[in-house]
């Protein structure tokens, strides 16, 4: 997968509360290509939420069931996902929604070609809408596959790279286009998980907003738990249980005597339909 996920140790080198869930349509009309279907009532999750490599055992899941974390993103697949998921099952997604963790489903898919870090499936501006297409196909077939229902969202993960490079630039917000698109014609929700200074901020400036994600999970590593008082974007964007923010990484943390080393979120945002 990409450097965020590989090794942060990597990454550095390279590029030198528990809250409530409310049930809502939040998030829709900054989206597209949606009309024509019913959909699921969205499931928001606003708090505290970690993301972490590779998913925890359910004893650690178990232990970390105090109240400080109330979601958990999980690596739902990509040919750029950087750890082996042996504890990611359809059985422990049913086993820790019945704990009341609420799930965040990340997808790795193809990479920007200007990004400097080597990933086994990179895009290019021709094969940017196929592989789009293609990978949210598999990007809803995993979901599923793990009780991850319809109505859920999926975050494609983007790395940094140069935004000021028209061409990769362009060839990104194709391949986001055709992912996203086909991710609502299946029914899944939209979302993106990118930085500040370059992936993020890509989604967040484009003039034209034809299906781009209405949910966004921007990294900026300020420590601050929020996701109004640091947003980085136009005020009115991504409003109503739309915005994520990581605010930390490489958070070493032990709680009921299981240590992880997680990178924390404030979280006001769509999670996984799993009931």
């Amino acid at each position: 997968m990409a450097e965020h996920r590989q090794s942060k140790k990597r990454r550095y080198i390279t590029w030198a509360a528990a809250g409530a869930v409310v049930v809502a349509g939040a998030g829709i009309a900054a989206q597209t290509s949606m009309a024509a279907t019913v959909w699921p009532a969205q499931k928001t999750f606003t708090g505290r939420a970690f993301d972490t490599c590779m998913a925890p055992s359910l004893s650690a899941m178990k232990a970390w069931n105090t109240g400080y974390y109330g979601a958990a993103a999980v690596y739902i697949g990509g040919k750029n996902r950087g750890c082996a998921q042996p504890n990611l099952t359809a059985s422990w997604v049913k086993s820790v929604s019945s704990m009341g963790w609420k799930l965040i489903p990340l997808y790795v898919g193809a990479q920007p070609p200007c990004q400097k870090s080597a990933n086994p499936e990179r895009l290019t501006a021709a094969t940017a809408a196929s592989l789009g297409t293609s990978d949210a196909k598999d990007a809803v077939a995993k979901s599923a596959a793990l009780g991850i229902k319809a109505g859920s969202p999926v975050y494609l993960d983007m790395e940094p790279y140069d935004i000021t490079d028209k061409a990769c630039n362009n060839a990104v917000l194709t391949y986001v286009r055709a992912f996203d698109k086909e991710l609502r014609a299946k029914t899944y929700r939209a979302g993106f998980y990118g930085f500040t200074s370059s992936s993020a901020k890509a989604i967040a400036t484009a003039t034209d907003k034809t299906d781009l994600p209405g949910n966004l999970w921007y990294a900026l590593w300020d420590g601050k738990d929020t996701t109004t008082t640091d947003w980085p974007f136009g005020k009115t964007q991504f409003t109503d249980h739309s915005r994520a923010h990581q605010y930390m990484v490489n958070s070493k943390e032990t709680r009921g005597g299981y240590t992880l080393t997680v990178d924390r979120d404030a979280w006001d945002a769509p999670v996984a339909i799993t009931g």
